[in-house]
């Protein structure tokens, strides 16, 4: 059963009228809780897993009266329970939402199973899975020496750059019918490998096409395979090359909201759904360490970088090396959003419709429910 409008509806005015009557505690048993495939999930009231109850019917009643413009979901599950499903602005439960570069993210956990299936490596050098490409403009040692690692950290040299957008390569790819990964690797390098970080829409395509020949499977099929059918994800739906199918892996991915919580619900239980071991603990861990300190902020809130997967200090300014003080996020233009919060069981997805809302994530995050966690 969904958290419905009108239960938090109920909620909020019972909260105007004075506190809420008192809900008997859920058990704290997440460890050991995953939803079932194509069923809903578990569901309980904010105040029964330790959340302020008034502050979220705010938060709600805030984004429904446009104070926090473009948002179109906000999902909040702790504890293995959805104590928040709320849609907005002509949104549903439904739809399959833009996730623009949280798509990378994803994709970093697909190379990664890629990687524990012993299909490639992360010291392996990009262009040996490439060998189709006889003739690559500006080639020299520097791009002979570009790694998976370095395309997963954003720090392969490759000249791809995205803003501003009009004009760049970027846009010439996403309007391109000809081969994408071919239109990254003939960039010019702008720097060694591992020299500095840049951010690049074009590395997760190439790392796509890598996962593709080194497991002899359209990308697609290997992450249905492996990611997504077994968390009982089954409608994803990729932008994908008119040249050879292979998806944009950089910003075109399309998911429901709750298909994004699976996702960050895999994070949280260490990469483990049911009785299964989807993503190693290895890699996960080497996912959301930090290999770039504080190259963007999200509004005022600084973040370091790991391999495609965004790193916030949970405190808001302290090491996210620290697995208590970090919040795992994914981010996407538009306002897409994911945060995984170990530290308190805690996973929260927001999506939105413009980029007048992508702040609106961070600042929803920091100011409104990690105040509301009580216990």
């Amino acid at each position: 059963m969904r958290v419905t409008l009108a239960i938090m509806l109920e909620l909020a005015a019972a909260a105007a009228c004075g506190a809420p009557a008192p809900l008997a505690p859920v058990p704290f048993d997440g460890a050991t809780y995953w939803p079932p495939p194509g069923a809903d999930w578990r569901t309980a009231q904010p105040q029964q897993v330790g959340l302020d109850q008034a502050a979220l019917g705010a938060l709600i009643r805030r984004i429904r009266n446009g104070s926090i413009p473009s948002v179109n979901s906000l999902v909040v599950v702790r504890q293995g329970y959805v104590v928040v499903e709320q849609y907005f602005n002509g949104s549903s439960r439904a739809d399959v939402h833009t996730m623009q570069s949280v798509s990378k993210s994803i994709t970093s956990l697909i190379v990664g199973i890629a990687v524990d299936q012993g299909k490639l490596e992360v010291g392996d050098s990009i262009l040996r899975f490439f060998p189709q490409y006889t003739t690559l403009q500006n080639l020299d040692d520097r791009k002979r020496g570009v790694t998976v690692r370095d395309l997963l950290t954003m720090r392969s040299g490759i000249d791809f750059y995205e803003d501003p957008y009009p004009g760049s390569p970027l846009q010439i790819l996403n309007d391109s019918p000809d081969d994408w990964v071919r239109m990254v690797l003939d960039r010019p390098m702008n720097d060694a490998p591992d020299g500095h970080w840049q951010y690049n829409s074009g590395g997760p395509i190439v790392l796509a096409g890598a996962v593709r020949a080194a497991t002899a499977t359209p990308f697609e099929t290997f992450a249905h395979t492996n990611l997504f059918g077994p968390l009982g994800i089954t409608t994803e739906r990729w932008f994908r090359s008119p040249f050879d199918g292979l998806p944009h892996t950089g910003g075109g991915l399309n998911l429901r909201a709750l298909d994004l919580v699976r996702i960050g619900y895999l994070l949280l239980r260490d990469g483990r759904w049911g009785d299964r071991q989807i993503i190693s603990t290895g890699w996960l861990a080497a996912v959301t360490a930090p290999v770039t300190l504080r190259p963007r902020t999200f509004g005022s809130h600084q973040t370091d970088y790991g391999f495609l997967w965004w790193l916030l200090p949970l405190d808001g300014h302290g090491s996210t090396a620290e697995r208590g003080n970090v919040v795992f996020t994914c981010a996407g233009a538009r306002g897409q959003w994911l945060f995984v919060i170990p530290a308190f069981d805690l996973v929260v997805v927001v999506t939105g419709a413009s980029d007048a809302s992508f702040t609106a994530g961070p600042d929803v995050l920091y100011s409104t429910i990690l105040p509301a966690i009580h216990q």
